[in-house]
């Protein structure tokens, strides 16, 4: 009997999650052990084995990606298309979100704000003083974590610009050495990025329970009650994200990288319902590097480039979700935003989505910088606590789709052959 290929598992077994955890509630449990809690020590286990393999597949990849790019005007042109797709993806996401949000008017009910409705201010100073705390992640800090004093400690501590950074350097360095020593590091980084992908492909096996275990939580203890209030933010935001998700990058796939989107959907599915699982690009990416790859044909001299950097630094859903969080605050608070106000929320969210990646709480962080910038209550942010861990789940897949969709795109910009045809094969340069 043919095994059900991973995307297939993987659906079926959010299916079956939701089922689970919308059913049984927080409570539910046999012979005093919580359901809810079991869900969150498998949930753990398949997240941290992912967590487990993003420092040295990042390293290895990037290492050996760079290396075999050869001089450094060819990975200047790589990086220059690079830079120039996540920043235009992402400003296109932000500029729908105002759009959308400008449109629909979340933040209102028959004309009146929702604040008073929505017991706005209640509970939210103790967060409001905690986000403060937070790293704000402005343009300097970007550049002072780009280059980290201790690259072990940045490695432990899962600072990926500066491993990033430390990587990139190493890669272009080792082709600077003379043989054999250049050769011989080539082979070791090699070596390590193929044993690495033999893990991915172990763990991956246990992906079905693990995104069993995550959704089943998130239903149990979330629930629908908490959406209703909030509905018209919830369905604003999901509605950007899937315009963004099935025109947008489609139409880029369609018109810049002649590909077939439909094959692409397909190619990457395994990585945009893991990442809708986990909420978390980072912890998606060895499946995400594995289906760009193999799937989807891509070289590896390309994908490890790309996509390790996007998974830090290309958050499309969540400059979008940015965007149209601070403006429904502002509605539900009556205020009326003029343009340069909005202007400075475009600014704010594309700058943001960059800037605080990685830091917890990512998204809520920015929100309060925005919020401050226009003038905003910072207390507003507890307007949206109850539906921001389902609307992670959504944008952390666009932010992995907007990843994989530059991968394809600048791989043919590169002159690569054999993306997204029919039987594609996993390519090493």
């Amino acid at each position: 009997m043919p095994r059900l290929k991973l995307h297939w598992q993987i659906l079926i077994a959010m299916l079956l999650a939701f089922a689970a955890g919308g059913l049984g509630g927080p409570d539910a449990g046999l012979l005093g052990i919580r359901f809810l809690d079991v869900y969150d020590f498998v949930g753990m286990l398949f997240l941290n084995a992912l967590k487990m393999l993003i420092v040295p597949l990042i390293v290895a990849s990037l290492i050996t990606g760079v290396a075999s790019i050869g001089s450094g005007e060819a990975l200047g042109r790589l990086g220059i298309k690079t830079i120039i797709y996540y920043l235009s993806t992402t400003m296109l996401a932000v500029l729908l979100g105002l759009a959308l949000a400008r449109l629909i008017e979340p933040g209102l009910a028959n004309g009146q704000p929702v604040g008073t409705l929505l017991g706005l201010g209640a509970n939210t100073g103790g967060l409001s003083e905690q986000l403060r705390d937070q790293d704000t992640g402005d343009l300097a800090d970007i550049f002072l974590r780009m280059i980290p004093t201790n690259v072990v400690s940045a490695a432990a501590e899962g600072e990926m610009l500066g491993l990033i950074f430390f990587s990139l350097l190493f890669g272009y360095f080792t082709t600077c050495v003379p043989e054999p020593s250049r050769q011989s590091l080539l082979t070791f980084w090699q070596a390590v990025f193929e044993v690495m992908m033999r893990m991915t492909d172990w763990v991956l096996r246990f992906a079905p329970i693990g995104v069993f275990a995550l959704v089943a939580k998130v239903a149990a203890s979330t629930g629908l009650a908490a959406i209703q209030p909030l509905l018209w933010f919830f369905l604003t935001v999901l509605l950007g994200l899937a315009l963004h998700m099935f025109v947008v990058l489609p139409m880029l796939l369609l018109l810049i990288g002649r590909v077939s989107p439909r094959r692409h959907f397909r190619a990457v599915l395994p990585a945009l319902l893991t990442a809708f699982s986990t909420a978390s690009s980072s912890a998606t990416l060895p499946l995400t590097m594995e289906c760009v790859e193999k799937n989807a044909g891509v070289s590896n001299r390309t994908s490890s480039f790309v996509l390790p950097l996007g998974a830090t630094v290309n958050m499309d859903g969540t400059a979008l979700y940015e965007c149209v969080a601070v403006l429904f605050i502002a509605q539900a608070y009556g205020i009326s935003l003029d343009w340069a106000s909005q202007l400075t929320v475009v600014v704010l969210a594309l700058a943001t989505s960059i800037g605080v990646a990685g830091i917890p709480a990512a998204s809520l962080v920015a929100i309060v910088i925005i919020l401050g910038a226009v003038g905003l209550p910072a207390e507003g942010i507890g307007l949206i606590l109850a539906v921001d861990r389902i609307l992670d789940m959504a944008r952390t897949s666009v932010n992995v789709f907007s990843d994989t969709t530059g991968a394809v795109i600048i791989g043919r910009l590169q002159g690569e052959t054999g993306i997204l045809e029919d039987r594609p094969a996993a390519r090493s340069a």
